[in-house]
């Protein structure tokens, strides 16, 4: 069973035997709307820039606080490393000296009441850490 060509400019589906310009998602003649794909670049970009600053931003929280720690650490690490002949008290402000060897000391000695070569003062907080003040 042949069946009959179409002129070019009938849209007719030899699959489902039907005409269907209507459900076409391009023009299918000369007298129809001219389809234009929606830029989406401007929107991508603006993304894009978004989502940088967004993940730069938590970059530098990150950092800020990765160098806090190790601030931190270091500070504990020189403490710990002191020479000191007491159980520092929960709560208590301690002064770090240097000696003329280079030797560290912790003391409840504060630096105006006295000649030593002073590093810092700390706190000792509840969770056993020394917090610079």
């Amino acid at each position: 069973m042949s069946e009959e060509k179409k002129p070019d400019q009938v849209v007719y589906n030899t699959e489902t035997k039907r005409y269907d310009a209507s459900i076409k998602p391009y023009a299918t003649s000369v007298g129809a709307p001219v389809i234009t794909p929606t830029d989406s670049i401007a929107w991508k970009n603006r993304s894009i820039t978004k989502i940088n600053h967004k993940v730069e931003a938590k970059y530098l929280e990150l950092k800020a606080e990765y160098e806090k720690m190790i601030q931190e650490f270091e500070y504990n690490k020189l403490i710990f490393d002191a020479k000191f002949s007491f159980e520092p008290v929960i709560g208590e402000v301690y002064h770090l000296y240097k000696r003329t060897n280079g030797e560290s000391f912790l003391s409840i000695i504060a630096p105006e009441q006295c000649d030593f070569n002073p590093l810092g003062s700390f706190y000792l907080n509840a969770d056993q850490t020394w917090e610079k003040i």
